[in-house]
């Protein structure tokens, strides 16, 4: 009985040393993968050609990733879409104990994700974003991009072929605004069928859809012409309400509403013409044209508050 007793200590002993063991080991990885390894982590490393390197209001390129507040966690997410990065991992530590907390509502709120998307280049936009984290503060962002390689390169073949159509160097950026906005929607229809009953037969809510197949709903129209001001050098951000999508454009040191969707109004007989209520506007000209859909957080698009 006694050694039966003596063998049970001595395995529940080896046990409670392997668990420590195995807890200081994984604290120890922890450790290495932070700071020995520091490149790895405390830079976003390389980016894609995609990369925007303007800073916004709700959201910059982080310049260290090792969040001490929101708004570094905001900005690190930011960072990782922009630079077209498939995973990223940084860490959280103990001068933050609030850091998995604020992640975790972060990672649970399709609104604010949705809106950090609408900061980068429609190219490395996500379709889909999972945050994965554990009790030692390692965090890692996993992203699946909205477009394949075969779609970029099918759109900017046909934007190489209407560049000259639609960008005159010797005209004003208001007429090149202009010139894209009335070819999109002259040359695309709104896709019904997916705005009522989901048919995805069109790729209508991406760039694909409006440039290549005619079709568009408001995501498609929003992101052909983002890819247009960014090959005008034209600083812009996609902004949505919880119902819509359209852009925002800074002219003249002032940023105002671009939404090619509204001016491209369906009427009962079929018919198409292309409108100009929503072609740069301010936002108490959008507000008073239509509110209801164009209800935006004002606290994650500070610039276009009127």
């Amino acid at each position: 009985m006694k050694k039966v007793l003596e063998l049970i200590v001595y395995l529940g002993s080896l046990l409670l040393a392997l668990g420590i063991l195995f807890t200081v080991r994984g604290d120890l990885w922890v450790h290495v993968e932070k700071y020995i390894k520091p490149n790895k982590y405390n830079t976003i490393g390389e980016v894609n050609e995609y990369y925007r390197e303007e800073n916004f209001l709700f959201v910059q390129n982080a310049e260290q990733f090792t969040p001490m507040n929101k708004q570094d966690i905001l900005n690190i997410y930011y960072s990782a879409i922009n630079a077209g990065k498939n995973e990223f991992t940084f860490f959280c530590t103990a001068e933050f104990p609030d850091c998995i907390q604020v992640i975790e509502e972060i990672a649970n709120d399709q609104n604010i994700l949705s809106d950090i998307n609408n900061y980068v280049h429609p190219f490395n936009s996500f379709s889909h974003i999972e945050t994965e984290y554990d009790t030692r503060g390692k965090v890692t962002i996993s992203i699946v991009h909205t477009y394949t390689k075969d779609r970029i390169d099918a759109i900017t073949q046909k934007m190489d072929e209407l560049a000259p159509e639609l960008i005159k160097e010797d005209d004003t950026i208001y007429n090149n605004i202009k010139r894209i906005h009335d070819y999109i929607i002259e040359n695309a229809e709104y896709d019904l069928e997916r705005a009522d009953f989901g048919d995805d037969t069109y790729q209508s809510d991406t760039a694909y859809g409006p440039l290549i197949q005619g079709k568009a709903v408001c995501g498609g129209y929003t992101d052909l012409m983002a890819l247009y001001l960014d090959r005008m050098n034209i600083p812009n951000f996609r902004v949505s309400s919880d119902k819509h999508i359209w852009n925002a454009v800074l002219i003249d040191d002032k940023w105002v509403h671009l939404d090619l969707t509204w001016d491209d109004p369906v009427y009962e007989d079929g018919s198409q013409q292309v409108d100009h209520r929503f072609f740069l506007i301010n936002t108490q000209t959008l507000y008073a044209e239509e509110e209801t859909e164009h209800n935006f957080d004002t606290n994650n698009y500070p610039e276009l508050v009127a």
